[in-house]
C-alpha cells in the first residue's frame, strides 16, 4: 500500500496509527509517566506513525510525543503535524482550555498565511525535536470552523499558506502534504486549487455519516491517500449511545443517538462489537490507505486493537444496507472477516 503518487517516495504508510490528541490531555490529563508508557504500548505493538498537532495541549502532545520518539530510530516510523496555528504565550484563560485539561502555557491563533506557515512549522520542529516531518497537514480550514470568515481564510491558504507547504515539500523537508480537517467540502475545494499528497478526514465517513462517499471516490480515482480520523465520531460508535456520549466533541443529540442504537441492536443481532463494524466500515473504502485512533489509556488501545480483528460476518453488512442506515453504494469489506491490519 503505498502512500499516493508523489507521497512518502515509495515508504509504505501503515494502514493503522496512533492518534496524539489524548497525549495533549485531551478531555482528561495524563501523566508523564501515563503518556510514556502508552506510547511504548503503541510502538510494541507495531504501530509505526504517529499524528499530532500544535492545538493539542498547545504543544504538549508534540512535546510528549517528540520526546518518545527521539529515542527511536528516524527512519523507523511516519510522522506527521499540523500548521495553520501558532501558538502564542498565555497561562490564562482560554475556550479551549476545556477540552484540553491542564494544557501547556499557550492559545492557539490561526495564521494560513506563507509567513504563518514557516514559523509554524519550524516551531513544530523544535518541539518534537526532529529536522523533518512525513506528512505535514494544514489544520482546520473549512466554512464549519470558521464562519463567515471561511474565504478570506481559505484565500491566504491556497496562496500563501500552499506556497510554503509545497517549497517545503520541494526541499525535502516534509515528503508529503495535504490537509487536516473535520470538512471534506473543504477537502474538494483545495484540491480543485492545487496538487496534494493527501487528505486526513476526521469523523466524515463513518457508520453514521457517508455524505463524503463522493469526495473519496475522487481521491480513489485521483491517487489522493486518505487518512481517515474520527472514526467512532469522537467516542459515540465506540462507547454506544449511552447517557454521556460524545459527538463531533459534543453530547451526542436524540436524533444521532437514536441512529446508534439502531446499529447496536443490528451488531448485537450478529454478536459483533460496534466498534469493530464502525472500524472496518471505513477502512474498507479504497481511498482510505491509513486509520488514526486516538486512544486515551492502554485499555483503551488494546480495545482498538481487537475491534481491529474481530471478523464481521456479511450478513451484518447486508442488514445495516437493509435498514438505510448505510448508503447502498458504499464499499463494503469484499470478504467476511477482512480488517485493517
Amino acid at each position: 500500500m503505498t502512500f499516493g503518487a508523489t507521497g512518502l517516495l515509495g515508504e509504505m504508510l501503515p494502514a493503522f496509527g496512533f492518534g496524539a490528541a489524548p497525549l495533549g490531555n485531551l478531555y482528561r490529563a495524563l501523566s508523564e509517566a501515563e503518556a510514556a508508557q502508552l506510547l511504548v504500548t503503541a510502538w510494541d505493538s507495531g504501530i509505526r506513525y504517529f499524528d499530532t498537532a500544535p492545538l493539542y495541549g498547545f504543544g504538549l502532545s508534540e512535546r510528549r510525543l517528540g520526546a518518545f520518539l527521539q529515542t527511536r530510530p528516524r527512519k523507523d516510523y511516519v510522522l506527521s503535524t499540523k500548521v495553520g496555528r501558532r501558538l502564542k504565550p498565555n497561562a490564562g484563560d482560554h475556550p479551549q482550555r476545556a477540552f484540553f485539561i491542564d494544557a501547556d502555557p499557550y492559545e492557539p491563533h490561526f495564521d494560513y498565511s506563507y509567513d504563518g506557515i514557516m514559523r509554524a512549522f519550524e516551531e513544530g520542529l523544535t518541539r518534537l525535536g526532529t529536522d523533518r516531518i512525513d506528512i505535514l497537514l494544514m489544520h482546520d480550514i473549512g466554512e464549519a470552523t470558521h464562519g463567515e470568515d471561511h474565504t478570506a481564510h481559505f484565500k491566504i491558504a491556497m496562496d500563501g499558506g500552499y506556497k510554503a507547504m509545497d517549497e517545503l515539500r520541494r526541499s525535502g523537508d516534509v515528503s508529503a502534504i495535504g490537509l487536516g480537517v473535520n470538512e471534506w467540502e473543504v477537502c474538494a475545494e483545495a484540491v480543485a486549487c492545487h496538487p496534494w499528497d493527501c487528505m486526513l478526514l476526521a469523523g466524515r465517513y463513518t457508520l453514521l455519516e457517508q455524505g463524503a462517499t463522493d469526495f473519496l471516490d475522487l481521491c480513489a480515482d485521483t491517487d489522493i491517500a486518505v487518512i481517515a480520523a474520527g472514526v467512532f465520531n469522537s467516542g459515540i460508535l465506540a462507547t454506544g449511545a449511552g447517557a454521556h456520549a460524545h459527538f463531533n466533541y459534543a453530547a451526542a443529540p436524540a436524533h444521532v443517538t437514536a441512529r446508534v442504537r439502531s446499529l447496536s441492536e443490528i451488531c448485537e443481532r450478529h454478536k459483533t462489537p460496534l466498534g469493530a463494524v464502525a472500524l472496518q466500515f471505513t477502512a474498507a473504502h479504497p481511498a482510505v490507505r491509513s486509520i488514526i485512533a486516538g486512544v486515551g489509556s492502554i485499555a483503551e488501545f488494546a480495545e482498538t486493537r481487537r475491534w481491529a480483528e474481530t471478523p464481521v460476518p456479511r450478513a451484518l453488512w447486508a442488514d445495516l444496507v437493509s435498514a438505510g442506515l448505510l448508503r447502498a453504494d458504499v464499499p463494503l469489506p469484499a470478504v467476511s472477516g477482512d480488517v485493517v491490519s
